[in-house]
C-alpha cells in the first residue's frame, strides 16, 4: 500500500516563507522586511544581519551545512556556488556557524564564463548576485546534503544584467508603475501594487534509463537525432488524458511531495497526446516566484526520474512523428487586494476598465508581436512551432465568442451595447445535471488566447525559462498602459476619452485578433494579407530584439539598455548555431561507429546467407534476399554519402564569423544536410534485424516506460 501524503502538512516545509519569518524574527524585523517585499523599499545590512542569522538556524535545523547565491544566467538553466557557514577554528580547534547579512544580500561568483554577448571580456571576472526578497529562501536535499538556496539577482561589475531575473523584475516594476495609473484614473485608490500572475503548464516525455543510456543522440542533445516511426503512434488519442500507469503514477506521487515541501503549487497532472508524454501545472504566482518555480520543477522533475529507474526529457521535440512538448505561460494581472484586472465581469461590454484594459493588451500585441516570437525562440522549438501541434510562427490574439461579438461593436458601431450570454449545457440525460457553461470554446491553435480571465501564451517551449515571455509581456503592456495615462491624464472628459480609446484601438489593432484555425494554411495566407509577421525560425527572429522599436521601448522602461540587448542577440545565435553544431557532431558520431558498421554488418550476414543457400540449392529462389541487399546496399551508400556532405559542412561553419553569420548557415545549410542524412537512415531501420541495430527504436523508448 502506497505511502499516505498529508499535503497541508508538507507543503512549504522547506521554504523560509512567511509563517516562518514571523514566528523567527522580532516583530519590528518581521515588518521592515515585509515593507521592503511588499512596496520596494531598501533594506538596512542590521535588519539584513538579523534575518540572515534566523535563516541560517532555521536552514542548520533542517540539515543544511551550506548556503548558495541561487541565480539564472543566459545558459536557461540555474547556476550556485556552495559556501559552507562555518567560519575559522577558535583557540579550541572548534568552528562557529555564522551568515551576515552582507553574505545574504550579495555574492561574488565568476561571471567570466557565464554566456555575455560580449558585456565581459574573459579576463574581466567579477560579478555580482544581489537577493531578491520577493521570492523566498528555501533548503534543496540533494546527493551533495541540505543546501540554502537564496535566490538573486546576477549582474556584472559594470552592473549590466547577465541575467534573467533582473530584468524580469525590472518590468514587473515598469508594469506596477502604468497600471496603478490606470487604475488610478478609474478612481481606484486602494490598490498599493499592481503585479503580473504567471502559472505555466510544463510538458515532458519520461523514458527508460537502460534504453535511453543506449541513445547517443538523446544523451548529448536531448533529442532523437534518428529514428523511424512504430507502427502506432498517437493516432488513436488513447494516450491523451488516459489512465495513468503504475510506474508513472509513483513517479508523479513523488514528484508532487518533492514539489509541495519546495512551496511549489503542483495542481494538475495527467498523460498529454504523444506516448510517454505528460503534463504538469502549478497554480497561479507571482511572476518571478513563477519562474523560480519552473526552474525548480524542470530540475527536480530530471532528479526524481533518476530514482524511478526513467529519464525527464524536457526537448521540444525529442521524436519526430509526435507531438513535441511546451510550455504554456499563464498570464494576469493582479492587484495586491485581490483585484484581476483581465476579470471581464457578467457584462463585459459595460466593464470600460476592463474593455480598456483588453484594447492596451491588443495594442501591445500587435505592435511587438515581433519580440513575443523571439522571446518564445529557441532551437528545439523551431521543430514545434507551426507543425500542427502547437500554435504557428504567426502572432494573434483569441478572444472567443464574447469578447469577439464586444470587439465587433466597438469597431462597427462604436459603442458595445451587449455581450453574448454563456447559457446552459443541457446534456439531456435525466440523471445528469445541467449547469453553466463558459461565454466561450477555447481554441488551442492560438498562440495568445483569452481564457476567462487570463492570456495563455502558448509558444514558449517545454525546456525555456519562462523568463523571456514574461519580460517582453510586462513591458509591452506597460508601454500601452503609459501611452493610454499620458492621454487620459490630460482629457477633460474622461469618460468620452476612454469611449474614444477603446474605439481607437479595437479598431486599429483588430487584424490581431484571429478566432479560427491556427493550423491551416488559408489562415497562413490570410495572415499575410493582414501584415502580421510570419517568423519560422529562431534565427529570424532574434533581429527583433535589436531594432529602434525595440531599443526605445525597453530604454524607456529602464529594463534593458542597448547593450544588454545587443548582447543577449549575440548570446542567442552562439546558442543556437552551438546546439546545431552539437546535434550534427553527435549525427557524424553516431552515423560513423554505430550505423554504418551495424548496416555492414548485417549486408555481410546477408550476403554470406544468399552464397550459402546458393551452394546449398542452387534453384532455390533468394529473389527477396537479393532485393533486400540491394536496396540497403543503395540506402548504405546514400548514408555514407549524406554523411560525407554533413562533415564537409560542419568543417566549413568555422569559415564563418561568430554571431549571425554562423548561426545563419547552420539554419540554411547544416540544418538541411542533417535532415539528409537522417532519410536513409530511417529508412534503414525499417530493413536492418533489430537485433544488429545499434539503439533502441522509438517503439522501445515510448511505449516500453
Amino acid at each position: 500500500m502506497s505511502e499516505a501524503i498529508n499535503v497541508s502538512e508538507i507543503f512549504g516545509e522547506d521554504v523560509f516563507n512567511d509563517t516562518v519569518m514571523k514566528e523567527r524574527l522580532p516583530k519590528q524585523v518581521y515588518k521592515e522586511l515585509r515593507r521592503v517585499i511588499d512596496e520596494g523599499a531598501e533594506l538596512r545590512l542590521v535588519v539584513a544581519d538579523v534575518v540572515a542569522n534566523a535563516m541560517k538556524d532555521w536552514a542548520i535545523e533542517k540539515g543544511a551545512t551550506h548556503y548558495t547565491h541561487w541565480f539564472q544566467p543566459l545558459t536557461g538553466v540555474t547556476a550556485e556556488k556552495h559556501d559552507s557557514f562555518i567560519s575559522a577554528p577558535n583557540d579550541s580547534g572548534r568552528v562557529l556557524m555564522e551568515f551576515s547579512g552582507k553574505e545574504l544580500i550579495k555574492g561574488e561568483p565568476d561571471a567570466s564564463s557565464f554566456p555575455s554577448g560580449g558585456l565581459r571580456a574573459t579576463f574581466e571576472a567579477r560579478g555580482y548576485t544581489a537577493w531578491d526578497c520577493t521570492s523566498p529562501a528555501f533548503v534543496k536535499r540533494d546527493a551533495a546534503g541540505v543546501t540554502l538556496c537564496i535566490p538573486t539577482a546576477f549582474c556584472s561589475y559594470t552592473g549590466e544584467s547577465l541575467d534573467k531575473k533582473t530584468p524580469l523584475l525590472k518590468s514587473m516594476e515598469a508594469l506596477n508603475t502604468q497600471a496603478l495609473r490606470i487604475l488610478r484614473l478609474f478612481g481606484n485608490t486602494t490598490s498599493k501594487r499592481v503585479t503580473p500572475s504567471v502559472g505555466p503548464e510544463q510538458e515532458y516525455f519520461l523514458v527508460d534509463r537502460e534504453k535511453y543510456l543506449k541513445r547517443k543522440d538523446l544523451i548529448f542533445t536531448g533529442r532523437t537525432l534518428f529514428g523511424a516511426m512504430p507502427p502506432k503512434g498517437q493516432e488513436l488519442d488513447d494516450h491523451y488524458f488516459g489512465s495513468i500507469r503504475e510506474r508513472i503514477g509513483a513517479y508523479m506521487k513523488d514528484l508532487n511531495k518533492e514539489l509541495w515541501k519546495l512551496g511549489v503549487s503542483a495542481k494538475t497532472q495527467h498523460n498529454e497526446v504523444a506516448p510517454a508524454q505528460h503534463e504538469l501545472a502549478p497554480i497561479y504566482a507571482q511572476a518571478n516566484i513563477a519562474v523560480d518555480h519552473n526552474q525548480l520543477t524542470m530540475e527536480i522533475m530530471k532528479r526524481v526520474a533518476g530514482r524511478h529507474g526513467m529519464v525527464c526529457l524536457l526537448h521540444e521535440k525529442p521524436f519526430a512523428g509526435v507531438n513535441g512538448s511546451g510550455k504554456h505561460n499563464n498570464w494576469s494581472i493582479t492587484t495586491d487586494d485581490g483585484i484581476n484586472m483581465l476579470d471581464p465581469g457578467k457584462t463585459p461590454h459595460e466593464n470600460k476598465q476592463f474593455l480598456l484594459v483588453l484594447t492596451a493588451i491588443m495594442k501591445a500585441v500587435d505592435t511587438h508581436a515581433d519580440l513575443l516570437r523571439e522571446s518564445a525562440a529557441n532551437p528545439g522549438n523551431d521543430h514545434r512551432l507551426g507543425a500542427n501541434e502547437a500554435p504557428p510562427a504567426i502572432i494573434s490574439m483569441f478572444f472567443g465568442d464574447q469578447l469577439g461579438d464586444v470587439l465587433r461593436q466597438l469597431v462597427s458601431t462604436g459603442d458595445a451595447t451587449s455581450s453574448i450570454k454563456a447559457g446552459q449545457l443541457k446534456t439531456g440525460v435525466s440523471t445528469l445535471p445541467d449547469f453553466n457553461k463558459d461565454a466561450t470554446d477555447r481554441n488551442r491553435t492560438s498562440p495568445f488566447a483569452f481564457t476567462g480571465n487570463k492570456f495563455e501564451f502558448r509558444m514558449v517551449g517545454s525546456s525555456d525559462s519562462v523568463a523571456s515571455p514574461n519580460i517582453v509581456l510586462n513591458t509591452i503592456v506597460a508601454e500601452a498602459f503609459c501611452e493610454i495615462a499620458d492621454e487620459l491624464e490630460k482629457a477633460e472628459d474622461f469618460e468620452l476619452a476612454v469611449h474614444d480609446i477603446i474605439k481607437k484601438l479595437a479598431t486599429e489593432h483588430q487584424r490581431i485578433v484571429f478566432n479560427g484555425n491556427g493550423y491551416s494554411d488559408e489562415w497562413v495566407e490570410e495572415a499575410e494579407r493582414r501584415g502580421l509577421p510570419n517568423i519560422k525560425t529562431m534565427v529570424d527572429a532574434i533581429p527583433a530584439l535589436t531594432t529602434d522599436k525595440a531599443i526605445r521601448l525597453f530604454e524607456k522602461f529602464h529594463v534593458f539598455t542597448k547593450a544588454e540587448l545587443e548582447s543577449r542577440a549575440e548570446v542567442q545565435y552562439e546558442a543556437y548555431a552551438k546546439a546545431l553544431n552539437i546535434e550534427a557532431k553527435a549525427m557524424i558520431d553516431i552515423a560513423s561507429k554505430q550505423i554504418i558498421p551495424a548496416v555492414i554488418k548485417a549486408t555481410t550476414q546477408l550476403s554470406t546467407s544468399i552464397n550459402a543457400v546458393k551452394t546449398a540449392c542452387e534453384d532455390a529462389d533468394i529473389s527477396v534476399q537479393s532485393e533486400m541487399l540491394k536496396e540497403t546496399s543503395a540506402l548504405l551508400v546514400k548514408t555514407k554519402d549524406a554523411l560525407k556532405v554533413l562533415k564537409a559542412s560542419v568543417a566549413e561553419s568555422e569559415n564563418k564569423a561568430e554571431g549571425k553569420e554562423r548561426a545563419t548557415y547552420f539554419k540554411d545549410v547544416v540544418k538541411a544536410d542533417m535532415q539528409k542524412l537522417r532519410m536513409p537512415v530511417d529508412e534503414l531501420e525499417m530493413l536492418v534485424d533489430k537485433d544488429l541495430w545499434p539503439m533502441p527504436s522509438y517503439g522501445d523508448l515510448i511505449f516500453e516506460v
